[in-house]
């Protein structure tokens, strides 16, 4: 109800947001508001139209430019949401005779996208680069191969071996496609996301991501990569073709993120990495089991990722009883937080979970708040003694 920011009203009842993909805080900062509103107010509040017919303004044209700008790539293509770049991608490149070859654990958006492909599809073991290289071995006579993974995988917070994929890719000539969706904005010495991470940035092939997460927070998402690429989605990917143009005010807010990220944003991954860290560290004293991430930060670490130990902030609280995993949701809302339980089928079986993300915006005394309800409700019902 009304205003969404770190607290939100919940049937009349203010609660600290545990839950959303602001990263950085981004959606409730004035400047992008105002810059959303200018676009607004210039542009009207939709085109009512798809791109090529009277849908394409310089708005969209400037954001496309300093997407490419940004991951240093020669062109891009809007979307209203990284799940139709997906689901519109590997049709348009991939037919009979090509060969597909996509981690388990990757988006639903990546899964569907794969399905209205008619490439044979190959469906590698999470992280598993002997698997897929005994795949990509197998399909040796396929006409085109193609490896798509997600960059950080969303119910884990954890970061795919870029720089492995990469070279697997190099060795069997394989096109390399990463959604880097929760990586955007929050991982990389730059914030170039995983792939900066990972030391593949300018090596990937096609990336998609969003700008509903750390680069703005409304919506919309893109593809970009080689130019040629580009050319060949805005002619044939139907889920740009046949899809209204992005709103001119999520373009507007995304634009102003991505000009001036380097100046305004990237110093709040900083406070970020901070809140990441004390959040964990307390809930790990609890006595909390905690997904995401191989090892602890390196000490004076000062960036979210650093080399093989990292933590993203998406922190998984692991429940794996499916009942004790809602009714932990349900007694923390009690408690004035908002988060969700995952149970089966949005994650396995015996993997349930409750899900919190934490943003650069959340105050220590909000996460002292959190930690204290958690400790309340995690003792209330046997999770930790």
């Amino acid at each position: 109800e009304g205003h969404v920011g770190t607290e939100i009203k919940v049937d009349g009842k203010k609660r600290i947001n545990l839950c959303a993909n602001n990263y950085l805080g981004t959606s409730q900062q004035k400047k992008v508001i105002k810059a959303a509103q200018k676009s607004l107010k210039e542009y009207s509040l939709g085109l009512n139209s798809v791109r090529f017919i009277v849908g394409t303004t310089d708005l969209h044209k400037k954001l496309e430019a300093a997407i490419s700008k940004f991951f240093g790539t020669e062109d891009t293509i809007l979307y209203t949401s990284c799940f139709d770049a997906n689901t519109g991608l590997f049709e348009v490149l991939l037919g009979e005779g090509d060969a597909i070859f996509s981690d388990e654990l990757n988006h639903a958006s990546i899964i569907d996208g794969v399905r209205l492909c008619k490439a044979e599809r190959f469906r590698y073991t999470h992280s598993d680069m002997a698997v897929l290289e005994k795949q990509l071995t197998g399909a040796s006579k396929a006409r085109r191969r193609l490896v798509v993974t997600d960059g950080v995988f969303s119910m884990d917070g954890e970061i795919a071996k870029l720089d492995e994929i990469k070279t697997l890719c190099d060795k069997y000539d394989a096109v390399f496609v990463v959604d880097d969706s929760h990586g955007t904005g929050v991982l990389g010495k730059t914030g170039r996301g995983s792939i900066e991470e990972k030391g593949v940035l300018g090596k990937v092939d096609i990336i998609t991501s969003t700008f509903g997460k750390a680069l703005g927070g409304a919506g919309g998402g893109f593809t970009t990569g080689k130019k040629e690429v580009i050319d060949l989605l805005r002619q044939k990917s139907r889920t740009y073709l046949f899809s209204n143009s992005l709103m001119p005010a999520i373009a507007g807010a995304a634009l102003y993120v991505i000009e001036h990220f380097d100046k305004e944003f990237l110093p709040m991954k900083k406070k970020l990495t901070e809140n990441t860290i004390y959040f964990r560290t307390k809930l790990e004293k609890l006595g909390y089991t905690l997904g995401g991430g191989n090892s602890p930060f390196p000490k004076g670490s000062t960036r979210v990722g650093e080399g093989e130990g990292f933590y993203h902030p998406i922190t998984p609280i692991m429940i794996f009883d499916e009942v004790k995993t809602m009714a932990l949701a349900d007694e923390l809302l009690k408690e004035g937080l908002y988060v969700r339980g995952f149970a089966y089928p949005v994650v396995p079986k015996g993997k349930g979970r409750i899900r919190v993300q934490i943003s650069a915006a959340h105050t220590k005394k909000q996460l002292d708040k959190a930690i204290e309800a958690l400790e309340r409700a995690g003792r209330k019902l046997g999770i930790i003694k």
